[in-house]
């Protein structure tokens, strides 16, 4: 029910996640969530989350400048994230995709607890790890998730397996996928 692409520095996995979203929900399949959506400009780019079902925005970075190094991420925007999907657990929905599993995460804060909730709900997770956080990802999902490669037919594969048991599991039938245009 759980499951991270493990992709290295410098994969466009931001773009990568939108792409499995839009396939998935081109499919009938119906995905919560959020995406990463970095803009601004490339010396001091800015990132926002984006919510798969209002397209509504939440941003996540501080601007610390041109000069500044190291993380900008903005806990209090994860938070408010977070928080939503509390309700968001509630919903009929097929899976939850949740951009990544960071450093934020790995410390204990972030997006977890909707990782926790999900998980207790027994709603599908899609998420992304760097090799910096497999280890704190191992440890929270205790041998419940699987690594799969960055590769779209992997990761549609593992989706569409798990809301097929699930949807089988709960005795509902499939939502049917759009006729394929000619």
């Amino acid at each position: 029910m759980l499951a991270a692409i493990i992709y290295e520095f410098g994969f466009r996995i931001d773009d990568f996640m939108v792409a499995i979203a839009d396939a998935l929900q081109a499919e009938g399949i119906r995905t919560r969530g959020v995406v990463q959506h970095n803009f601004g400009s490339a010396s001091c780019p800015q990132m926002a989350l984006v919510d798969l079902a209002t397209g509504r925005r939440f941003a996540i970075s501080q601007n610390l400048g041109p000069q500044a190094r190291g993380c900008r991420l903005d806990t209090d925007g994860l938070s408010i994230v977070s928080a939503l999907f509390d309700a968001t657990i509630r919903e009929d929905f097929d899976l939850l995709i949740l951009n990544k599993f960071g450093k934020a995460e790995a410390e204990g804060g972030g997006l977890r607890n909707a990782f926790a909730g999900a998980m207790d709900a027994g709603i599908p997770v899609l998420t992304a790890v760097r090799p910096p956080y497999v280890e704190a990802w191992s440890k929270f999902h205790g041998g419940l998730a699987v690594d799969l490669d960055p590769r779209a037919a992997a990761v549609l594969g593992w989706c569409r397996t798990i809301i097929g048991k699930r949807r089988d599991a709960d005795g509902l039938t499939a939502h049917p996928a759009p006729a394929e245009s000619a």
